[in-house]
This record gives structure tokens, C-alpha cells and sequence, in this order.
């Protein structure tokens, strides 16, 4: 197949499945660097920007959401066949979303609740990330992704490099910009030792704990800090287990946190509409 020819500018195309947009608007609001982004890129295909449509073929592909119905199976396919370098972008590209949150739950059950016609509503029983199913070459984590390595991303893609992405703990940005520790000074239950950096430590900052929005950092021993939440305050196991129960949940080793501890109610068989978290919020109030 036929890329971009020798000495043009990379054809671009964002694409999404099941997601908000929150990443693609995310790449809107480069601001200043959005005009020398579409100096450098040939961006064929943005719904979220125009109305103008391409079936490719891509040089470079940004996928933003989960597979989530069976007619992502095959479109998620035959765009990695369509493109040369594909970038998931966002937790749900990356880790199935918040929406993942049903795949320990009865689908049939959720559907049947929200829905007064659930026969209508095609969707899979999982939700999950791209990289599922077809080769990745790249991902940007986040809810939405951050800005900083986008641009990051977009400007190793032009000079040919490698993207310098780090691999550290939302701590190291804490301990940068100053921020208290929320669980040494407050007690607030926190993700950051095993969450990857990429936000700027939002949460600590404004005196939440991390919620894990980028997912594990590579290595991070999240069974090693459940058991720390359960020594040290009044938390049930179901409750530590609730804590790793939010937009990263289907990424391992969140996943395992999840399920071992039953961070869901229907993860035991004891219901399933009623007791489904807001991203594991409620558990750190």
C-alpha cells in the first residue's frame, strides 16, 4: 500500500470509537502549537474538527476510544491495515474506559435497565482497548490525554526520532512541583505510586488523591499498596478494591486489584446495576 508520497506532509487522520471526545478536543486546544501542527501534517480525517472525510490510506492514525460493539471488531481491522503508525490515544483506547466497568458485570442486566428497548442496542459484552485487537505502535494515556506529550509525540513523528514519553510515578511530579503527599498528610488513599505521570499531579494538587486516569506505570506493584490501604485505615477489602475501580480499571495489574478484592459488588454475584462506582470516587470520600 501506498502511503504518503516522498516530501509531502504525513497524512493524519483521528479517528474514534467508544469514547466522549474529550481527546480529540484535547488536540483543539493546542492553541499556539495547533497552526504548526497543521504545517507539518496533512490531517485528512478529524470529524471532531471537519466535516471532511477520508478512508485513507494514513501515515499516521489516532484512534481515540474502546471497542465496543461488534461493528468496532472489523472497523478497528481494516483501519490498521489503512494506516502505517497507529496512536491509541486516551484511557479508553488504551484501557477500555470507564465503560470497561461492565465487563465484570451482567451486560445483558445493564442494558435491559437503561434501555427501554435493549433489543435496539448492539453492543459487546467487554469493553475493550485497541490494542486488543490489533497492533499499536504508540499510545497517550489519560483522560484526557496531556497536551505536553502530544505535542511531544506529534514532534518526534516529524524529526524521525523516538518520542521521549517517561516512565515514572505521578509522585516524582508531586515531589517537582512541591505538592504535600495527600497520604502522609491527609490520609487520603492515592494512586500516584503506581500511576504513570503524564497530568501534572491535578488531583494531589488540589488536595485529592490520584485516581489513576494514565494507568499502571510499568512494574508498579499495586497489590504491594492495596495491602498498605487495608493496614492503615478503616477500609474494607472491597473498598481497597474499589480504589483501583475506575478509568484505567481493565489494565493489568488494576485489573487483578479489582477482581481479587471484589472492587465491584457484581464481581461476587451480588448485584449489578445498583452497586456500578463512578470511577471508584465514592471510596476515597
Amino acid at each position: 500500500m501506498q502511503h504518503g508520497q516522498v516530501g509531502a506532509h504525513p497524512r493524519v487522520g483521528v479517528v474514534k470509537f467508544a469514547s466522549c471526545d474529550g481527546c480529540q478536543l484535547t488536540i483543539l486546544n493546542l492553541e499556539d502549537e495547533l497552526l504548526s501542527v497543521v504545517e507539518h501534517f496533512d490531517i485528512i480525517d478529524f470529524p471532531e474538527a471537519t466535516s471532511a472525510r477520508s478512508a485513507g490510506p494514513y501515515d499516521v492514525l489516532f484512534v481515540e476510544g474502546s471497542v465496543s460493539e461488534p461493528a468496532h471488531l472489523e472497523r478497528i481491522v481494516e483501519l490498521r491495515k489503512r494506516c502505517r503508525t497507529l496512536v491509541t490515544i486516551g484511557a479508553c483506547a488504551t484501557a477500555g474506559g470507564i465503560q470497561a466497568l461492565r465487563n465484570w458485570g451482567d451486560h445483558d442486566a445493564f442494558r435491559a435497565s437503561v434501555y427501554a428497548h435493549p433489543e435496539y442496542i448492539h453492543t459487546l459484552a467487554k469493553s475493550t482497548p485497541i490494542a486488543d485487537h490489533v497492533q499499536v505502535d504508540a499510545e497517550l494515556r489519560g483522560c484526557p490525554i496531556d497536551p505536553g506529550q502530544l505535542v511531544e509525540l506529534l514532534t518526534a513523528l516529524v524529526t524521525g526520532r523516538r518520542p521521549q514519553l517517561i516512565d515514572e510515578a505521578v509522585c516524582m511530579e508531586c515531589k517537582r512541583r512541591g505538592v504535600v503527599c495527600v497520604m502522609v498528610g491527609k490520609g487520603i488513599p492515592c494512586l500516584g505510586q503506581v500511576t504513570q505521570t503524564g497530568c501534572g499531579a491535578i488531583c494531589p494538587r488540589f488536595g485529592r488523591g490520584c485516581y489513576g486516569c494514565f494507568g499502571p506505570r510499568e512494574q508498579a506493584n499495586a497489590a504491594g499498596l492495596a495491602r498498605y490501604f487495608e493496614a492503615v485505615g478503616d477500609r474494607t477489602t472491597e473498598d481497597v478494591g474499589r480504589l483501583f475501580a475506575g478509568f484505567t480499571a481493565y489494565s493489568e495489574p488494576f485489573r487483578s486489584m479489582v477482581s481479587d478484592l471484589g472492587g465491584t459488588r457484581w464481581a461476587r454475584g451480588e448485584g449489578a446495576v445498583e452497586a456500578a462506582p463512578a470511577g471508584g470516587g465514592d471510596a476515597r470520600n
